[in-house]
């Protein structure tokens, strides 16, 4: 268990307002080095490659939300294909409103419903594979239309699922009615996503992209490509981290990648869409200044804290909406980086039989939760219903989170209205005051607590 200064206690009180409107959270909370310098063993390896290749095999083989693109077979029968599509594009049967606080027109969902092109959905179809040439939505139906639950929250789009990433590839599975969208099965999500960033190529092209050659694992929160007027394909492409990139080390050094000699960077191959609309590989720059590895991260617990931090602040995008990320696609981007594997969704994660689960079944009394999270390691995944937080630490043994969340509420001391705090971003959090009503701690709500370790 970490142990941290007294000074740095968690309190709160209702006549003196909490450093940074969160209880308990101070200015030194921020910082990485906060958390760093309380760990016994920072660099101690939690799982070596071998382990984390193993696990990952596990994810693949034992978890139903995973999908295995390269054990598909030659043909893919419209019976799974319908069933993929309407698992995902089911019309709402209640008002919902559009960015505007508009109610939308039920003629123009069924319009968007139709478009989905369910009856031309073949009996039987050979796989055709893609892969994505920049970070594009995944949708639940082949609109960009963003739809809301209510009139005044234009934060949660309810059409929007995640995001896929350069470099993901894809199987097609069908094309909407208009011809602007695909609906594509990825390694974690079966969803529909515009056309015009995957280009199609073969099987062995798409899933053998990089295969044994040198590559780069962007670390950062992070990292863009060059500006290059010479080929729009790979300029200013963002790559998110944990995303990993073939490098061309053999590329002379004297000859312009794109204009351009490259002295100060590195040059990756990215996927692009040849001139015959079929998918090809074009040279790209990334600055040296990239946060960049030329192998996955060793994931120890400094690493973790490291890692995190570099999403603090950011604004929460649901489904990886608003060009950032949620809490779910927050954690996995965090352990993509060590080359770890984990589901989209906190509903697949909190239950995934591939990993280390610790149950907080509804029969365990509050005590006996809260000493859980006493004992919880930095990197450690704590869920509640549709939420996940990142253990960092403990200050004077009670448990603090990072999380990527909309907002959290807590009872001030003598108050009898619990206060909402619209976060709305990655934050630091102790997880004790944090209630999920006026008589329920958030911690009674906690599902699992997801260990990636031994």
């Amino acid at each position: 268990m970490l142990a941290l200064p007294a000074a740095t206690a968690l309190a709160s009180s209702a006549a003196s307002p909490p450093p940074l409107a969160v209880p308990g959270l101070a200015e030194s909370h921020l910082s990485p080095r906060f958390w760093l310098e309380s760990l016994a063993h920072p660099d101690r390896v939690v799982l070596d490659r071998a382990a984390i290749e193993a696990q990952n095999a596990r994810m693949v083989g034992e978890d139903p939300s995973i999908h295995d693109l390269a054990a598909l077979p030659d043909r893919i029968g419209g019976t799974q294909v319908r069933e993929w599509i309407e698992g995902l594009s089911t019309l709402p049967t209640v008002t919902m409103y559009d960015e505007d606080g508009q109610a939308i027109d039920p003629g123009v969902l069924a319009t968007i419903g139709a478009n989905t092109n369910l009856d031309r959905v073949p009996a039987d179809q050979p796989a055709r594979y893609g892969m994505v040439l920049r970070r594009a939505d995944l949708r639940a139906f082949p609109t960009a239309l963003r739809v809301f639950r209510s009139a005044d929250n234009s934060d949660i789009d309810r059409f929007q699922e995640s995001a896929l990433f350069p470099g993901d590839p894809v199987v097609v599975l069908h094309e909407s009615a208009d011809g602007d969208w695909l609906f594509v099965l990825s390694q974690r999500y079966a969803a529909w996503i515009p056309k015009e960033h995957v280009a199609e190529g073969d099987r062995a092209q798409v899933l053998g992209w990089g295969g044994d050659q040198p590559y780069l694992v962007v670390t950062g929160a992070t990292a863009r490509t060059v500006h290059t007027p010479e080929a729009p394909g790979v300029s200013d492409v963002q790559l998110e981290m944990g995303v990993r990139v073939p490098r061309l080390v053999d590329w002379p050094a004297d000859r312009p990648v794109n204009g351009q000699v490259p002295a100060a960077g590195y040059v990756v191959e990215l996927p692009v869409r040849g001139e015959d609309g079929r998918l090809a590989f074009a040279p790209a720059l990334l600055p040296r200044s990239a946060d960049v590895s030329d192998d996955y991260l060793p994931l120890t617990e400094a690493n973790l804290v490291r890692q995190s931090f570099k999403f603090l602040g950011e604004r929460y995008g649901w489904g990886h909406s608003y060009n950032a990320r949620d809490c779910s696609g927050f954690v996995s981007e965090v352990y993509r980086s060590f080359g770890v594997l984990i589901p989209r969704n906190t509903s697949a994660q909190s239950v995934s039989p591939a990993l280390n689960r610790l149950e907080l079944g509804p029969d365990m009394d509050h005590e006996a939760r809260v000493q859980a999270l006493r004992e919880a390691r930095p990197g450690d995944l704590v869920y509640i219903p549709g939420h996940v937080m990142m253990v960092l630490g403990h200050v004077d043994g009670d448990p603090v989170a990072i999380h990527d969340t909309s907002g959290m509420s807590w009872l001030p001391d003598g108050a009898s209205e619990l206060q909402r705090l619209h976060l709305n971003g990655v934050v630091v959090t102790p997880i004790l005051p944090m209630m999920a009503g006026r008589d329920t701690p958030t911690v009674d709500r906690i599902t699992a607590i997801q260990r990636i370790r031994p």
